[in-house]
């Protein structure tokens, strides 16, 4: 009989209850006894909706972040917090946020916080995640208490409970040495705790272990590859069997050396890897467990289940129990349920799928695989409609649109002066001073600000009263910005919930949830939009509101917009079509608006793509088609202006060094990009790579409450002078400022803006700002 399993649930709730839980200890609202009630509560919820599965994974839920735990579970903490005392919860905090409860803080005496730790993406998805540290001195503890809680919790309630675990080569991989030390060479202290830890969890009575090692979808080292195989052979003989998970793609070259660990059981993404189906199945041993996952972890789009079950029925005949399926990776990077969607376009909504639908999917190939179609030949009927439906509806495809897109041709993309030359037509246009301060865009959206915007969407308060309070917030982030002294303002973007999804909701060809939320990381949980057709801008979606910010000051104000790249990765994007595609029909939505905004008198315009790094395929060979497309679809959307106008772009926590190159070819006149957290990190590209255009490398980690100090700030800014000429340097955070409290933003711009003066003077030269002409 073909069994089930899954790789792990959404652990944020159907309600975000984990944020609004952790929120309220980390402000001192509650207890940490209530945080840990929220907690249980929420497994026992998701393990009650994956109670029909053969075997329920134990150990995906995290109250942070699931590598950051499995750090705190091999004892693997960073020096400057080991001599911290009272909760682990709360040092747990501290290395993920750089603050816990205040209460907690204070009996610590790190009431002031210390250094988070560095965060960046998880592979080519959006969540984020600690990364781990390493040095010369690096050793590793089992303490494994909380994992054994949590599978003793689930025993109880009578289900067959699989412990999820980050295997020991993904985890040194996802790491960073802070000295010279070779991770590799970790791995010898490294995997007796792994041992241990699997002869305890058999101890517990636990039959199955999941081990994730996504790192076999990547290109490897001929060195990490060959380590594979002996480092698997030190974990046989622990008592349990052992499944490993791969996913996010192929396995390619890495696929004999899958197929030969000694393992119980391989899972390949059979979503993205379809042609290697077979081959494993033809390499692995006869004993080998095979589970495949059928279901699109990432995806929202119902899959098609016939045409599943027609090249899954062979498969199942010939393993026979040997075969589990899954959905292709973790569930958590899609919502939870989309059965409480009551407003979402019901048309939409029929081809969709979110968590919960995709173990009921599951559910009906099971059965259909050990009882037969007609045993679900109902459900698989209305499956076949929904997919029909979708194929046939003329809202997804547009002609106009489509011979836009048509007609995009290299010139489309270009400036007609390089930068230099437009950087002096700029300097007279907006002069600024050395070492320019500015913000990313966003300032604290207060819950007053949050009720209103609800208010109007439900029809509580007219559009006229609406506009009236977003107004009154925007002269509010004017007139604190001039207070401060900033150099290019930005109008704080009260009316807008979300950096994508307030631009997808202007745009034809998207369809929004109320509650389709997805973790970013910690407590920050975003909504992508469902981009489901052809895309077009019917009208000019920020014009209003930058001009009347504009009309409030002298000083230049920024007009903020979200980049195509950025859009169509924070999206549940098609997957009927190329996502190029998709992503030059948001390019050239985003070029009217540029557009509009420079007819409109604004000189300074910045569109962030924030997430073009993760669109980055895991594969290097893949690298230059993606980043071909998406280079050009920014310059698309940001190249029909005059050398007078300033095009800004921003990106936040990835890794950049590698990419910097094709950074340089967006041509943006300036760069925004976090640097803050991983402490000047990326400047080491610059060693090699002269980078022509201006830079503003983030001197304020945004993410984390600490209040930066001038001196930090000034040290930042002196290693970036060492690498880029200070005359082409900016000073800002490393990102938008809307989930900060007002109390923590003033003071940490008073900090940067009286750094950026003390840098001005030691460079002995200051130029004579003007207001905007």
């Amino acid at each position: 009989m073909v069994k089930t399993h899954n790789l792990g649930f959404p652990r944020i709730g159907a309600a975000r209850e984990l944020k609004f839980a952790l929120e309220a200890y980390w402000k001192g609202q509650s207890t940490l006894s209530e945080l840990e009630e929220v907690g249980a509560d929420l497994r026992q919820q998701n393990w009650r909706t994956q109670s029909r599965l053969d075997w329920v994974p134990v150990g995906d839920f995290s109250f942070y972040d699931q590598v950051l735990d499995m750090s705190f579970l091999l004892g693997n903490l960073p020096r400057r917090v080991r001599d911290f005392s009272g909760e682990s919860r709360d040092l747990y905090f501290r290395v993920a946020r750089g603050r816990s409860a205040p209460s907690a803080d204070r009996h610590d005496g790190c009431s002031l916080g210390i250094a988070a730790g560095e965060m960046t993406k998880w592979f080519d998805t959006n969540y984020h995640y600690i990364v781990p540290e390493f040095d010369t001195d690096t050793v590793f503890s089992l303490h494994a208490a909380e994992l054994l809680a949590q599978v003793r919790e689930v025993r109880s309630r009578v289900f067959d409970a699989k412990p999820v675990l980050i295997g020991p080569l993904t985890y040194l991989a996802l790491g960073k040495s802070k000295d010279a030390t070779d991770k590799l060479s970790l791995l010898p202290r490294l995997l007796p705790v792994y041992a241990e830890l699997l002869r305890t969890l058999a101890a517990e009575g636990v039959q199955w272990v999941q081990i994730d090692e996504p790192i076999l979808a990547m290109d490897l080292d001929p060195e990490w590859k060959a380590t594979f195989a002996a480092a698997y052979e030190s974990l046989r003989g622990t008592g349990v069997k052992m499944m490993l998970t791969t996913y996010f793609g192929p396995l390619q070259d890495n696929l004999a050396a899958a197929a030969a660990l000694p393992v119980d059981g391989v899972h390949l993404d059979a979503v993205n890897a379809p042609s290697e189906v077979r081959d494993l199945i033809r390499q692995a041993p006869e004993d080998r467990v095979i589970s495949l996952g059928v279901v699109n972890g990432r995806n929202i789009w119902k899959a098609d289940l016939n045409a599943t079950l027609d090249w899954l029925e062979p498969i199942a005949e010939q393993l026979g129990n040997r075969l589990w399926i899954a959905p292709s990776c973790s569930l958590l990077h899609v919502p939870v349920d989309l059965a409480l969607e009551s407003k979402l376009d019901s048309e939409v909504q029929s081809w969709l799928a979110f968590a919960t639908q995709k173990l009921e999917e599951l559910q009906i190939l099971q059965t259909a695989l050990n009882r037969g179609r007609s045993s679900v030949q109902a459900a698989l009927d209305a499956n076949a409609a929904a997919v029909q439906s979708r194929r046939g509806s003329p809202r997804v495809n547009s002609p106009a649109v489509r011979a836009a897109v048509a007609k995009i041709d290299a010139q489309l993309g270009k400036r007609s002066s390089a930068y230099a030359e437009r950087a002096k037509v700029q300097a007279g246009v907006v002069p600024l001073p050395l070492f320019p301060t500015t913000t990313i865009g966003s300032f604290p959206q207060t819950p007053e600000i949050r009720r209103v915007r609800r208010q109007f969407k439900s029809g509580a308060i007219t559009e006229t009263a609406y506009r009236d309070v977003m107004q009154a917030e925007i002269a509010h982030c004017i007139a604190e910005q001039e207070s401060l002294g900033l150099d290019v303002l930005v109008h704080g973007e009260p009316e807008r919930n979300d950096m994508v999804e307030y631009f997808g909701e202007q745009l034809d060809g998207y369809a929004f949830s109320e509650l389709g939320w997805v973790q970013s990381y910690g407590s920050r949980c975003v909504k992508p939009p469902v981009l489901f057709g052809d895309i077009s801008r019917p009208q000019p979606m920020t014009v209003a509101w930058t001009t009347y910010a504009q009309s409030l000051t002298d000083q230049p104000v920024k007009g903020m917009l979200t980049g195509p790249v950025t859009i169509l990765n924070w999206s549940f994007v098609r997957d009927d079509q190329p996502r190029w595609v998709s992503c030059q029909q948001l390019a050239l939505a985003i070029r009217s608006e540029v557009q509009d905004l420079e007819k409109a008198g604004v000189r300074i315009i910045q569109i962030d793509e924030a997430a073009l790094r993760e669109g980055l395929p895991l594969r290097r060979s893949q690298w230059k088609v993606y980043l071909d497309w998406a280079i050009e679809s920014f310059r698309i959307a940001a190249n029909g202006v005059a050398d007078a106008t300033q095009i800004h772009t921003h990106m936040c926590y990835s890794e950049f060094n590698d990419i910097i190159e094709s950074i340089a070819e967006m041509d943006a006149d300036v760069i925004t990009i976090e640097t803050s957290r991983s402490d000047m990190e990326l400047l080491e590209a610059f060693r090699r790579f002269d980078y022509p255009n201006a830079i503003g490398p983030g001197v304020y980690d945004i993410h984390s409450p600490n209040i930066p100090t001038q001196e930090q700030i000034i040290g930042l800014m002196q290693k970036a002078a060492e690498r880029i000429p200070y005359q082409r340097l900016w000073v800002n955070p490393d990102c938008g400022l809307k989930t900060r409290r007002w109390e923590e933003v003033v003071p940490a711009l008073e900090q940067m803006v009286t750094a950026a003066k003390e840098l001005r003077a030691a460079a002995s030269f200051t130029r004579r700002s003007r207001p905007l002409q």
